[in-house]
């Protein structure tokens, strides 16, 4: 076992590696090149969206919002807390400059794989609306390779059904069963059992049970923990300019050793920024189309809108935090890493800080169990058709039940590998795809324009 997880690890390295950041750093680039920074020019109105009162008036299954938390169920989570301290602990503070740049270009990502997602969805035996980028794949691919398209889709779906169990449940359930068990003693397989069988009832009820639930919670946790950062940053305020500056500066030369920390060159900062950066928002993954497409939308486009704010959400906001608190508390230079660094933050800033951090660490990891389970569910089901999915849904009730006793370094590394193949067909099928893209979205705010030219 140790000699397999080792071998995993030498590919998990190369699966993350230079060539597949870049791969990421470069579609989103040119995403974002060729939507003429539509992304970064339309936030406002894509919140607009989000909260319209029309919201959820077309054909699908879970209303725009709800599709939205579900997908943000899934990402926010261990990356945001224990993500972005390692990026800090391994690349030094300008790592999160670089975090910001991958998720600036990952907006395009992420609303690329939306339009795409509901462009191509399907209606299942069931009358359930399904997609993702297996199908965007198979479809919109298809169009013009069919055996790429083919081959593309289930090289996708085989990665992501796999993937899920590790990334997704695996590890989550595991995490969340040691804060608990060291921060309130609760025994593991306590966690495991009250995990195993909430996770049951809320999967049963499929994506319009899994939207309600992440559609209260996810909301709830996000304004609670970004507003507890607020607190110490307000607390911290006077060192706020100093972490900022922190931010830039070492962004652009090297961090000397300090304290517990040992010091990062440039090439660190990029590299751990991106890694947790992609990690943290999955903008390239392509698993966060597979809840847009179940939308109630008449519209891909105003759907991938609602969409890119996932990882405006996800890393402009929650990441940011976080990052505020390590620098302002003074713990980056401590020598932690991981959530123990972000949980020294917080302690040192405010009483019992430490159980914020558990709580959130807890609930976020509940979410993304919920929310992978809606994602590896819909690549089985690809795979299996519709029939089998209740064969996944228990099998993932028992994975949650057991991995909360058990190391999980292997399932860590090997669904670690599978996520970053994930991207590669999904990336081919998006710069495929990218033109279509285009056209829809030029389409849409011309009409949008002729619409208000005329009622003005």
């Amino acid at each position: 076992m140790e000699y397999l997880n080792n071998l995993i690890s030498q590919i998990n390295a190369f699966v993350w590696g230079p060539p597949m950041l870049g791969m990421l750093g470069v579609t989103g680039l040119l995403l974002t090149l060729g939507l003429v920074f539509m992304p970064w020019r339309k936030v406002a109105y894509g919140f607009r969206l989000l909260f319209a009162k029309d919201d959820g008036s077309g054909e699908g299954e879970v209303k725009p919002f709800n599709a939205l938390m579900t997908a943000l169920s899934a990402t926010v989570g261990t990356g945001n807390i224990a993500g972005v301290a390692t990026a800090i602990a391994l690349g030094g503070p300008g790592a999160i400059f670089y975090m910001w740049v991958i998720a600036l270009f990952g907006m395009a990502t992420k609303y690329a794989e939306a339009v795409c997602a509901v462009t191509y969805r399907e209606v299942d035996s069931t009358g359930k609306y399904v997609g993702g980028p297996m199908y965007y794949l198979s479809r919109g691919v298809g169009e013009f390779a069919p055996g790429l398209g083919k081959s593309l889709g289930f090289l996708f779906a085989l990665f992501g059904a796999i993937a899920a169990f590790g990334i997704g449940n695996a590890v989550q359930v595991n995490s969340m069963a040691a804060v608990l068990n060291d921060s309130f003693n609760v025994p593991t397989y306590a966690t495991g059992i009250v995990v195993a069988a909430l996770v049951g009832f809320v999967i049963l009820g499929g994506i319009k049970r899994i939207g309600d639930v992440a559609g209260k919670l996810v909301p709830a946790m996000i304004v609670l923990y970004v507003g507890a950062s607020l607190v110490i940053i307000l607390i911290n305020i006077a060192e706020v300019p100093a972490a900022i500056g922190l931010i830039f500066k070492y962004a652009f030369e090297p961090a000397a050793a300090a304290g517990g920390f040992a010091g990062a060159a440039v090439a660190a900062a990029i590299r751990f920024g991106v890694a947790r950066g992609v990690f943290s928002n999955e903008a390239g993954l392509g698993s966060a189309a597979i809840a847009h497409a179940a939308a109630k939308t008449d519209n891909p486009v105003r759907q991938g809108i609602i969409a890119m704010l996932g990882t405006f959400i996800d890393t402009l906001v929650v990441c940011t935090m976080t990052a505020l608190v390590i620098l302002t508390s003074g713990a980056w230079t401590s020598g932690l890493n991981g959530a123990v660094l972000t949980s020294t933050a917080f302690s040192n800033s405010i009483g019992g800080g430490q159980y914020i951090v558990t709580i959130a660490l807890a609930v976020f990891a509940f979410t993304t169990i919920l929310g992978w389970s809606y994602y590896g569910e819909r690549c089985w089901q690809y795979l299996f058709k519709e029939k089998t999915v209740i064969i996944y849904r228990g099998l993932w009730v028992l994975a949650a039940l057991g991995f909360a006793n058990v190391k999980v370094d292997f399932v860590w590394n090997l669904a670690d590998t599978l996520n970053g193949l994930m991207a590669v067909p999904n990336l081919v099928g998006l710069l495929l795809l990218a033109p279509m893209v285009f056209k829809v979205t030029s389409d849409y705010f011309d009409k949008e324009k002729k619409l208000a030219d005329r009622d003005g």
